[in-house]
Parts: C-alpha cells; sequence; structure tokens
C-alpha cells in the first residue's frame, strides 16, 4: 500500500511544482473527484491540475479512472493505510468520524458520546480520546497511521493563532487546548475551527450544492452559529468572529447571556430558552420530564402541542434573522443543520417568516435560491473537522 504521509513529506518545502501537487494530492484525499472539480477546490488552472494528476499517477500515489469513452474520471488516492480523523466537540455531545484517505467521504467510522464538554475539558478528554481510538481501529488500522485531525467546537477560534478568540467563554478555560492535546496524543498537527464553519465546509464540500458559490451553514442547537462561504473561501473575519449570529440583538432589555450582551437570539431559541418556556407551560409535576433539549424534541414528535408550538415559533424567529443574512450575503443556499433540525417544525416556521422579511429576489425559487436540511446531519461539523485537518497541511508544510 502507499504511504500517503511518507510521500507528502517528501514533497514538503519543495518548489512551486511539488506546492501544487500537494494541494492536489490533499483535494484528491479529501474527495475523489474530477480534474475540473479539483481545479475550482484548490483555485488551480485546469492544466496545472492536469500536470499534478499525471506526475502523482506516475509516482504511484494517485490513479486517474477512465469512463468508457476513454476519458479521465474522478481522481483518487490508490490503497493507503492513511487515516483523517475529525472531531466535533459539542456541549452535550461529542462526534468522531475515521475515514481511510482512499475510500469514499461517506464510508466512516462514527462513534458519538451523550456527553460533552460542558463537563469540563479536562473530564471530556480521556473519553474523546477513546472514541478516537476506536473509530480509527474500525478503518482497520492504528493510531499511528493518523494523517490528518481536524476538530470542530462550538466557540470562537482565531485562525491566526489556532486558538480560542479571547476572551475564553463556557464550557472552555484558560489554558485548554484541545488541538494541542489530541494533536499530541497522536502525533499530528491539530487544526481547529468554529463548528458552524466546519458544517459550511463539509456541505459545500459533500452536499448536494457542492458547486455552490455562497453558502450559508447554521447549526441550531444548544447555541446557534453560522457558517458562511464566499468564493470557496471560510469567513472568518479578523479574529474568528464572522458569523456568530446567535449573539445578534432580539430584544435589548432582554434576558442575559454568557457573551456579556442582552437578548441575543440564542437567548431565545436556544436549548436553555426552549427547556424554560416549555417548563413554564407545564403543571409543576410535569415540567421535571423535560431536562434535555432532546426531550422537547421527542415530545414534539409525538405530538405534544407545547413542545411544537415551541419549536415551531423558534423557527419563526429564526427565519426572520435568516433573512437578514439573505439581505447581507445573497447566498445560494442556506442550510440548517444541528440537534433542532430532529424535527420538521423549525424548518416549516422558516420557510414561513424568511421570505416575508428578505429581499424577494434574494430568496425568490426562480432566483435559484435554497433553503434546506443538512444532508450530513448530525456528523456535519465532524466531516467538516476531518476536511479541515486535510487542508490544514498544506499551509502547515508550506510554513514548515
Amino acid at each position: 500500500m502507499a504511504d500517503i504521509r511518507e510521500f507528502f513529506n517528501g514533497l514538503a518545502g519543495s518548489p512551486k511544482r511539488n506546492e501544487n501537487r500537494r494541494k492536489v494530492l490533499l483535494a484528491v484525499a479529501i474527495k475523489a473527484d474530477t480534474q475540473v472539480g479539483i481545479a475550482r477546490r484548490t483555485t488551480l488552472s485546469a492544466a496545472t491540475v492536469s500536470t499534478a494528476v499525471r506526475e502523482l499517477e506516475k509516482e504511484g500515489i494517485v490513479t486517474n479512472g477512465r469512463t468508457d469513452g476513454g476519458r479521465a474520471g474522478k481522481a483518487c488516492l490508490v490503497p493507503t493505510d492513511s487515516v483523517g480523523v475529525g472531531v466535533h466537540l459539542g456541549f452535550n455531545h461529542v462526534t468522531v468520524v475515521a475515514r481511510r484517505l482512499d475510500k469514499d467521504f461517506d464510508t466512516v467510522a462514527t462513534r458519538v458520546n451523550s456527553e460533552g464538554v460542558a463537563r469540563g475539558w479536562n473530564r471530556a478528554r480521556p473519553d474523546v480520546a477513546d472514541m478516537i481510538h476506536d473509530a480509527v481501529r474500525e478503518t482497520g488500522c492504528e493510531l499511528r497511521e493518523v494523517f490528518s485531525l481536524g476538530i470542530a467546537v462550538p466557540r470562537m477560534v482565531d485562525p491566526r493563532t489556532n486558538r480560542f478568540t479571547e476572551p475564553v467563554l463556557y464550557p472552555w478555560r484558560p489554558g485548554d487546548s484541545p488541538a494541542g492535546d489530541l494533536g499530541g496524543m497522536l502525533g499530528v498537527p491539530a487544526f481547529i475551527d468554529n463548528d458552524a464553519n466546519l458544517g459550511a465546509l463539509a456541505e459545500q464540500t459533500y452536499g448536494r450544492r457542492e458547486h455552490a458559490e455562497t453558502v450559508v451553514y447554521v447549526k441550531v442547537s444548544t447555541g446557534i452559529g453560522a457558517g458562511i462561504i464566499v468564493h470557496n473561501l471560510l469567513l472568518r473575519g479578523r479574529r474568528g468572529m464572522a458569523g456568530e449570529l446567535g449573539h445578534l440583538t432580539l430584544e435589548a432589555d432582554g434576558a442575559m447571556c454568557q457573551c456579556g450582551g442582552r437578548g441575543c437570539l440564542e437567548t431565545v431559541i436556544g436549548a436553555e430558552a426552549l427547556l424554560k418556556q416549555v417548563r413554564v407551560a407545564r403543571p409543576r409535576s410535569g415540567a421535571a420530564d423535560f431536562e434535555h433539549l432532546e426531550d422537547v424534541i421527542r415530545a414534539a414528535k409525538e405530538g405534544d402541542p407545547v413542545c411544537r408550538r415551541v419549536i415551531e415559533d423558534a423557527g419563526r424567529t429564526l427565519g426572520r434573522f435568516l433573512a437578514q443574512v439573505c439581505n447581507l450575503f445573497n447566498p445560494d443556499v442556506v442550510v440548517v443543520g444541528g440537534q433542532l433540525t430532529e424535527c420538521d417544525l423549525l424548518l416549516a416556521g422558516c420557510r414561513e417568516t424568511l421570505p416575508r422579511f428578505a429581499l424577494p429576489g434574494a430568496v425568490a425559487e426562480a432566483s435559484g435560491f435554497a433553503l434546506e436540511l443538512s444532508e450530513l446531519k448530525t456528523r456535519a461539523e465532524a466531516q467538516g473537522a476531518l476536511v479541515l485537518g486535510l487542508r490544514g497541511h498544506e499551509s502547515f508544510s508550506a510554513a514548515g
């Protein structure tokens, strides 16, 4: 089997020709693709991609299958033991995906833990390490064969430092370094970013709208966040604070938010706010039945009128904010993901108010705009983290 790690490291620090080959090799590791698709994702010229693919074929690291008509098909890696890992460290759950890089993107080993990092990183870390080990073993490989690691977190990350943006907010504490801890365990560089950003990256890479120019991914779960991709680039902002939809103000004198503001969207339709609404509407004897967001979702699916109304109203409120996002960025598609999308009432509420408050030309069906649920569902953020880990190798090696 080919050793992508040895081959890739042999290219590091080489002239421009090998820099382009690194880009193409990583693009193929992320997803088998046509040369046209690789050119779009790497922003390299078609001629440059064609040359790089041909040279990588000669090196025995890439194969470029042919169609029945003899034309070049999708370039993919030859069999390899190298593994990519993506980790989503949510408040109330952890998801780990691992994939041998010669396999299709949907052939991943997945591990999910219903205890997230709300209990503290030091307590969660051993469980996350075990999940990574189990997922990698399921691929038929060992930890030493991990090539890349990406991490998604529900917090702002400074793209210049690969660390949390100050001030560090709950559940993280100053000094917490999941990238340093997990990367050190695996012996690979680890890259970290906001989970909504990585949900957007996964949807554009693997979703139905892979050729969309502008993609907005909205995560609705414990908190609310948005990832925005324009021209194949994540819009992170100067300190990684772009897309913080959950901290836009809805009620100027509303409830206090952990960010220090009042009336943030997150205080109105975040998990804690929805649970509070349900408990208030319940007789005292029934309020204790709703401890977690999944309790509300389950009851809504079973026809509970209070839970159904709470989720539908949350969708209506979210739709109003998404309308402003559409007016600002005029996206091709808005993808809604996160735990709350397990109930279809959320999207129904969004569909009701978004066109009411957005510019008609921005969201009209004839314009090609689409509002849809995440195709990758609960794996979106972890899948995006896996892509981040691979893409991070490009800048890491160039810097080295």
